[in-house]
């Protein structure tokens, strides 16, 4: 069975559209998409009078050697949310079929779904926020169609073993298509699963710019799959999803200088991260700090409301996410600078560090 199967048959059968720039984009005089003739006022707009590639080749050729993938197995969009939202569209029938996600996790599985009309099957995670894969696995019913794993997860940060991940994929072929979401493997001690696409042609992986590369004002993300999986979604994304301006950004990002300070920016927050946790341990009031993989800890308050009011108070915005199951006394704090991460500490112990 391929994973193809699993995909809406009124998607697989349709006609995409084909832009004026997939018809031809080499000819010197381009008179073939209604743009204007000229470009725009500003050093910023330069080119910007004419419509962007629907995929970018200099764009792709540097996605897929930072992946480690190959170029027709890479789809890129504005953020992990574009893929996300194209997958449910691709391969949840509204009305009939579901995905599966494990909460608490990142909003925009469920949001994706509900705008698609899918179901949602939910199997919580277990008491300390690791992936019952025995329970997720004993949830999947025909409907099926996506289940989503992100690791390290949102909000919690614990990762998600790499066994497990096999696990899932191997059980789930031909059943339904496993979505691992690694928006935050930068910050993880674990490395992608990205290299067993070729293994499991019904895993896909969820990658961004926006955390570790600084690029989250650019909105960069990209789906990584089967190539039968990325022509498909091909298919139905829309004809210019990146503006040139976020491509050059991107590609400035992905620089051999660009790398290099990412890089060092990428050890600061895991150093922070260690330093933070063990002095939040012992700021009064503070329950616990959850261990995590990623650019931020998820803590525990006896009072996690007035902890959010007295840093506000400070000019520090947290994110509350008391809304989420087992987490109703907790505060989600993004790692910062150094200093910010200090001030943040001096608010907590009420003027003390």
């Amino acid at each position: 069975m391929s994973v193809l199967d699993l995909a809406r048959p009124e998607i697989r059968a349709m006609q995409p559209y084909s832009s004026a720039r997939m018809e031809a984009s080499g000819g010197a005089i381009l008179l073939n998409a209604n743009e204007s003739a000229w470009a725009p006022a500003g050093a910023a707009g330069q080119g910007c009078n004419r419509y962007p590639d629907p995929q970018p080749a200099a764009l792709l050729q540097a996605l897929a050697q930072l992946y480690g993938v190959r170029e027709e197995q890479l789809l890129v969009g504005r953020g992990s949310d574009e893929a996300i939202d194209l997958l449910v569209r691709a391969f949840c029938r509204a009305g009939r079929d579901a995905i599966a996600i494990q909460p608490p996790t990142f909003g925009m599985y469920s949001v994706c779904a509900r705008i698609q009309d899918a179901g949602i099957v939910e199997v919580p995670l277990a008491a300390d926020f690791t992936v019952d894969a025995d329970a997720l696995l004993a949830a999947i019913t025909p409907a099926v169609k996506l289940v989503f794993v992100c690791t390290p997860n949102n909000p919690t940060g614990q990762p998600v073993p790499r066994a497990t991940i096999e696990r899932l994929a191997r059980e789930l072929a031909g059943r339904a298509l496993l979505v691992v979401d690694e928006a935050y493997v930068e910050f993880a001690d674990g490395g992608s699963v990205a290299e067993l696409i070729d293994t499991y042609d019904n895993l896909a992986v969820l990658r961004t710019l926006s955390k570790a590369w600084a690029l989250a004002g650019a909105r960069v993300g990209t789906l990584l799959a089967n190539a039968e999986v990325i022509a498909l979604l091909r298919r139905i994304i829309p004809p210019y999803p990146l503006p040139l301006p976020c491509v050059t950004a991107a590609l400035d990002g992905l620089s051999v200088p660009g790398q290099a300070e990412a890089a060092g920016h990428i050890r600061i927050v895991r150093e922070e991260r260690s330093r933070m946790a063990a002095a939040l341990v012992a700021v009064p009031g503070v329950r616990e700090v959850l261990p995590s993989q990623a650019n931020f800890l998820a803590v525990r308050f006896d009072d996690a409301g007035g902890a959010y009011q007295r840093l506000f108070a400070a000019g520090i915005v947290v994110r509350d996410v008391r809304r989420y199951p087992n987490l109703a006394d907790a505060l989600r704090i993004t790692l910062g600078t150094p200093a910010e991460n200090t001030r943040v500490l001096e608010v907590l112990n009420g003027g003390r560090v």
